[in-house]
């Protein structure tokens, strides 16, 4: 068994999507999360589980290649594209023009290092 089914992520991943959008009831839906906010949000609500699997949030400077972000994202998107995951859509946020995205967590910023390179992936939960 996989770490991710050991600490049933898909369904503390699915509580930390279960989010609102600012005008209830707007006809684009619920908003999607990156796997920055996805993986600040585990951190926080789940302080056991982050220390079990063992990496940084993520972002620019962590010193570190992988991180808990791109871990949600890369098994979000494999088990959407498998079918394991059904309650879940993912789509890319373009990286034209954009230059940084920055989250704050602690009183600390963190830059998304993934700008420059590729799209940002995003997720939410399917209405």
């Amino acid at each position: 068994m996989s770490q991710w089914d050991q600490l049933q992520m898909d369904t503390k991943v699915t509580q930390i999507l279960n989010v609102q959008s600012h005008e209830p009831g707007h006809h684009f839906g619920r908003p999607f999360l990156t796997p920055y906010q996805i993986a600040i949000s585990f951190q926080q609500r789940f302080p056991q589980d982050f220390q079990t699997i063992g990496k940084p949030v993520g972002g620019k400077g962590t010193g570190q290649q992988d991180s808990l972000a791109q871990y949600i994202a890369l098994e979000l998107s494999k088990r959407i594209k498998d079918r394991k995951i059904t309650n879940i859509e993912g789509r890319f946020l373009h990286r034209a023009n954009l230059h940084s995205l920055e989250y704050e967590v602690n009183n600390q910023i963190i830059e998304s290092s993934s700008i420059q390179a590729y799209d940002l992936s995003m997720f939410r939960l399917i209405d």
